[in-house]
């Protein structure tokens, strides 16, 4: 990715309603963070100060100046978090890790960054790394986060787990099956549905292993952001499960063939999931 592509960026979105946000987080999906140059860029190409481009950069939480590290460790530090011991948990990330808040350790393994609130204040302490919600941490579990994040949190052995199956789900509104068997994901037939946040709409398949993290999507979705989630089919809006127990969004439910949902957390990066067969 260079610097001379962002026109391109700039020009397909300067209609958009909330244009400048799509065009950073596209910025930034191909750069990993927003460098200066790319934002001077922006700020020519759309016409508009280079401090208002700033301030929207630094406005969102989502947004990252700097190059980040490899993994990206956010510890709540809000008064819900706060008030039940997370001022010593982000002490003891920064022991271990030896770096300070926004900063990455030398290998670039490792970003820490403590944050206001996380969306899951009933769940304090949090902490988030590479999207996934860890709650009522405290200092002597860091260690045990830290070692999982270096083997890969999301690693799983697809054929040998046997907490991994597959799944066939339909709409919960209409009852139409969602399964795509011309776009398999981990040797399965991928559920299709629609997802849509800001000015971006498009398709999102998930795998039919229950179990399994692996996605493909049409737009890169930034992280932390909770989707609006469709059938695509009767293009209603997929709502009415319950509260995520990992970061309290609102769930989708999906119906189960045989009897039964499954409940996914529209919240990019959170793994929360909830199986009924009852």
């Amino acid at each position: 990715m260079t610097t001379d592509e962002i026109p391109a960026i700039v020009e397909r979105h300067l209609d958009d309603q909330g244009g400048l946000i799509s065009i950073l987080e596209e910025v930034q999906a191909k750069f990993g963070y927003l460098p200066a140059d790319a934002l001077t860029i922006v700020a020519e190409t759309t016409k508009r100060p280079l401090v208002d481009i700033y301030g929207v950069a630094t406005f969102y939480r989502a947004f990252s100046l700097t190059p980040r590290g490899e993994h990206l460790v956010s510890v709540c530090v809000g008064t819900a978090c706060h008030v039940r011991g997370a001022p010593r948990v982000a002490a003891e990330f920064e022991r271990q890790l030896d770096v300070k808040p926004g900063e990455t350790t030398p290998d670039r393994k490792f970003t820490l960054e403590t944050v206001n609130c996380l969306g899951a204040c009933a769940l304090g302490p949090v902490v988030v790394v590479d999207g996934h919600y860890f709650s009522h941490v405290n200092a002597s579990k860091v260690r045990e986060i830290i070692e999982k994040t270096r083997e890969g949190l999301d690693k799983i052995e697809i054929k040998t787990d046997r907490r991994i199956f597959p799944v066939e789900v339909s709409c919960s509104r209409c009852n139409h099956s969602l399964m795509d068997p011309e776009h398999p994901i981990d040797g399965f037939p991928s559920v299709k549905i629609t997802q849509s946040f800001g000015q971006q709409h498009g398709w999102l398949r998930l795998s039919s292993l229950y179990g399994s993290y692996n996605i493909e999507e049409e737009y890169k979705t930034p992280y932390d952001t909770v989707l609006h989630l469709f059938c695509p089919h009767c293009h209603t809006e997929l709502i009415g499960g319950s509260d995520c127990p990992e970061c309290g969004a609102q769930m989708v439910p999906l119906i189960l063939r045989g009897g039964g949902t499954v409940q996914i957390c529209p919240r990019r990066g959170c793994k929360g999931h909830i199986l009924d067969v009852g």
